[in-house]
C-alpha cells in the first residue's frame, strides 16, 4: 500500500490505475455495488469499553461485524498489517493476518491505497498496545481512490488521548470550493454539518409547537421584494419574461397571513446578487415566520425563546465558549430602543 502524499500527481494517479486494472486482474471488482454494515467505528469502540469495564466481554467477544469505511492509515509489518479505518463516526484501527484473511487476500493490500474504501468483517479485540482493534477475518474494496487525498497526519495528544490531526489541506479557498475535500481530510468539519442540521430542526420543531405551518413560496417571481438587494434575473422561455431569484421570502408569505393562515414559516434558500467573502454567499438560507393578531413586543418575545432553543440544541445549554468569551443567551435579554442604544454608542 502506498501513501499517495508525494510525488508528481500525474504520476500518482497513473502509479493508481495501475493497481486498478491489477485488480481487475486478479478478478477484483474495484467499485462494489453495495456493502452490508453492522457497526461503525466510534460506537463500537465505546461498546467494547462498556462491555470490559462491565466483566460481559466474553459473551460477545465471538460476534462478527461488518464495518466500511475509508482507509486513512496503513503500516505493514511482514505477515501482519494494521491500517486505520475512517467513517462519519470515527477511526478504527484494523489488524490483518496473513493466516487469517488468506495469502490471496493478504497479497491484494499492496494494491489498496489510502483514501480507498473498504468493507472488513471481524471481532474486536484490545491490542497488546491497549488499542480497540477489529482483527479482520476477511474484507472486500468497495471503491478505489484514483485521486490521493492531502490527508495530512494523525496524532495522538499524550494529555488527553484525543486524535490531533494535521491537514494537509489547509488552504482556507480551496476548503471552501471542495468542500467534499475538506470533509474527507477535515473530520471536525463534520461536526459543523452536524451542528447546522440540529440547528435547523430546532427551529422547525420550535415553530411547529407552536402551531406555526411551514410553507414553500416560489423562488421565482416576476418582481423582487422584502428587502433592498440586488437580485439574479433569469428568463422564462414559456412565458417568455424576466424573472428574478428571490431576495427574501417576505411578501408571499405575508400573501399567505392574508389569505387566511395565521402562522406561517419559511426556511429556504434566498439569492442576492453581491458581494462574497467568508460570512457572506450571494445564495444563502433564510428563516421568516409570520403569525396574525401579534405585535413585536409578541415577535420579541418569540424570538428571544427561539434563540434560546437553538442554543441548547448546539450547546446543550442556552450559552457558548466564542473565541475565548463565554456568551450567555439565559432570558430574559435586554430590550433597547435602537436610537437610544445608537446615542449611548456614540456617547450622545
Amino acid at each position: 500500500m502506498s501513501g499517495g502524499g508525494s510525488g508528481d500527481l500525474s504520476r500518482v494517479m497513473r502509479n493508481r490505475r495501475e493497481k486498478l486494472e491489477a485488480l481487475r486482474a486478479r478478478g477484483v471488482e474495484p467499485f462494489a455495488y453495495s456493502c452490508e454494515v453492522t457497526a461503525r467505528a466510534a460506537p463500537s469502540v465505546a461498546m467494547f469499553e462498556e462491555a470490559e469495564a462491565a466483566g460481559s466481554l466474553a459473551e460477545g467477544r465471538g460476534s462478527a461485524e461488518r464495518w466500511a469505511g475509508r482507509l486513512v492509515g496503513f503500516r505493514s509489518h511482514g505477515r501482519s498489517a494494521f491500517a486505520d479505518l475512517e467513517d462519519d463516526t470515527g477511526r478504527i484501527q484494523i489488524y490483518f493476518k496473513r493466516n487469517v484473511v488468506g495469502d490471496e487476500a493478504f497479497g491484494l493490500l499492496d494494491l489498496l491505497d489510502r483514501g480507498d474504501w473498504i468493507g472488513v468483517e471481524g471481532r474486536l479485540f484490545r491490542t497488546r498496545a491497549g488499542q480497540v482493534t477489529v482483527r479482520a477475518d476477511s474484507f472486500r474494496l468497495l471503491a478505489k481512490s484514483l485521486r490521493p487525498l492531502p490527508l495530512g497526519k494523525v496524532e495522538i495528544d499524550a494529555g488527553t488521548g484525543r486524535a490531533r490531526t494535521h491537514s494537509g489541506f489547509a488552504d482556507r479557498e480551496g476548503r471552501y470550493r471542495q468542500r467534499y475535500a475538506d470533509l474527507a481530510v477535515n473530520p471536525g468539519v463534520r461536526e459543523v454539518f452536524r451542528l447546522r442540521a440540529r440547528v435547523v430542526s430546532a427551529a422547525r420543531r420550535f415553530l411547529d409547537d407552536l402551531g406555526f405551518l411551514e410553507v414553500e413560496t416560489p423562488v421565482l417571481q416576476p418582481q423582487y421584494g422584502g428587502a433592498s438587494a440586488r437580485p439574479f434575473v433569469t428568463h422564462h422561455n414559456a412565458l417568455d419574461r424576466q424573472l428574478y431569484l428571490r431576495i427574501a421570502d417576505e411578501l408571499y408569505l405575508k400573501r399567505l397571513i392574508v389569505g387566511g393562515l395565521d402562522r406561517v414559516y419559511e426556511i429556504s434558500k434566498d439569492f442576492r446578487n453581491e458581494g462574497i467573502d467568508r460570512f457572506h454567499n450571494p445564495e444563502f438560507t433564510m428563516l421568516e415566520f409570520y403569525q396574525a393578531f401579534a405585535d413585536y413586543e409578541d415577535m420579541m418575545e418569540q424570538v428571544e425563546q427561539l434563540v434560546v432553543a437553538l442554543a441548547e440544541a448546539a450547546n446543550g445549554a442556552p450559552g457558548c465558549d466564542y473565541q475565548g468569551t463565554r456568551i450567555d443567551f439565559a432570558r430574559p435579554f435586554a430590550r433597547v430602543r435602537f436610537v437610544d442604544a445608537l446615542g449611548d454608542a456614540l456617547g450622545a
